[in-house]
């Protein structure tokens, strides 16, 4: 990719760096119940730090709990000398900037506060660039978004890429000139989203599993009974992906109905089933698939976990750790999974993007890289 990162820049001390992170994490009463990204990022924290930076750090937050920014910057003062302002634009939140030594940290109240944000507002994108110097993007996460935090700033400030922004775009890019055989592994839902990545991967990989609730469309197709399970609500024509020897799709599914949970073949479900989660003998297929795997790429989880049907999903994790092959893993639901087993530490590669994977994957770019590539030039 054609963008400079953090690390190009030649001297930072005493710079204004306006520092684009995604901290979008949930909150439990008050406290940050997973801190995968926020951990991610610490490597450009601290360079920024360490290099005498003044940073300012933009971002925003979703929880269903609160919309404020205040909990992940309690969090952040554990690690660093982190102030929090409420107001981008005031005359107090000039002064705590302008009065900021090397090394030190504030934190931004969230983004999308302001509606100029997510409509890419040209007025606001210039406000935000007035905050710094230099601007770096370390929320891969959110990069295809095409928002002013993204995509605005950079047309008005020297523009970078974060260290892991950088670890993201390398790690995933491996997807396209794979190691052989190459097992490409998609689950959960949203088929709108993942069909592409679905007619692309059958071309670049040896066997693309579909998994999930993604498998139900084909299922529907192969004029088998769906039951209560979830489809997608647009119709695709699936018989070309069908009759790929490449494709594979569950052996066995869980269903649950009002008798209770119970295994079946695609081909057994009924009307009064509903399909949430994938078989056992689903997972020793993939197992042996698994085995003769150089490199797999994972995105979406097998089954319903919200509901407790993660035994599909934590089955496949471990088989992908036992089968020893370059592993590259992805998506909001399956990190759920495997951050809850500690098994963050056991895959080659872990990305924090969600939408922004799938979108990279099947694009090979996102807004905010072309954002920052055209920055460079």
């Amino acid at each position: 990719m054609n963008f400079k990162t953090v690390k190009d820049i030649e001297n930072l001390r005493g710079k204004k760096a306006l520092l684009r992170l995604d901290l979008n994490a949930p909150t439990v009463d008050g406290v940050l119940r997973d801190d995968f990204r926020v951990k991610k990022s610490m490597p450009t924290l601290n360079f920024l730090r360490e290099s005498g930076a003044k940073t300012i750090i933009i971002s925003h937050i979703e929880s269903a709990e609160t919309k404020s920014l205040k909990v992940v910057h309690e969090y952040l003062s554990k690690f660093f000398n982190v102030s929090f302002l409420r107001d981008y634009f005031s005359k107090e939140t000039k002064n705590v900037i302008d009065r900021m030594n090397e090394g030190d940290f504030v934190l931004l109240e969230n983004l999308r506060t302001y509606e100029g944000e997510e409509r890419d507002s040209e007025h606001f994108a210039r406000q935000l660039a007035s905050l710094g110097e230099i601007y770096v993007n370390e929320a891969f996460s959110v990069s295809h978004r095409s928002h002013a935090s993204i995509i605005g700033v950079p047309k008005f400030l020297p523009s970078y890429a974060g260290i892991l922004f950088e670890e993201e775009v390398v790690n995933l890019s491996k997807a396209f000139n794979p190691e052989h055989p190459f097992l490409f592994i998609l689950g959960g839902a949203k088929f709108e989203t993942k069909m592409p990545l679905i007619e692309k991967f059958l071309k670049l990989a040896d066997f693309v599993f579909v998994g999930g609730a993604l498998a139900n469309d084909f299922f529907k197709e192969k004029g088998y009974e769906t039951g209560l399970s979830v489809l997608s609500p647009k119709k695709f024509d699936l018989r070309k992906m069908l009759i790929s020897d490449k494709l594979l799709l569950p052996t066995d599914v869980v269903v649950k109905n009002n008798q209770g949970v119970f295994i079946k073949r695609p081909s057994q479900v009924l009307k009064e089933d509903k399909i949430l989660d994938d078989g056992p003998a689903t997972i020793s297929m993939l197992e042996k698939k698994l085995l003769s795997s150089k490199f797999v790429l994972w995105n979406g989880p097998l089954g319903d976990y919200e509901k407790g049907f993660r035994e599909g999903t934590v089955e496949l994790a471990q088989a992908i750790i036992r089968s020893g092959a370059k592993s590259i893993i992805g998506g909001g639901d399956t990190l759920a999974v495997v951050s809850k087993m500690n098994l963050e530490n056991k895959f080659s590669f872990i990305s924090t993007g969600g939408g922004a994977m799938l979108d990279f994957l099947a694009n090979e770019t996102l807004p905010g890289i072309e954002a920052l590539e055209r920055s460079s030039n």
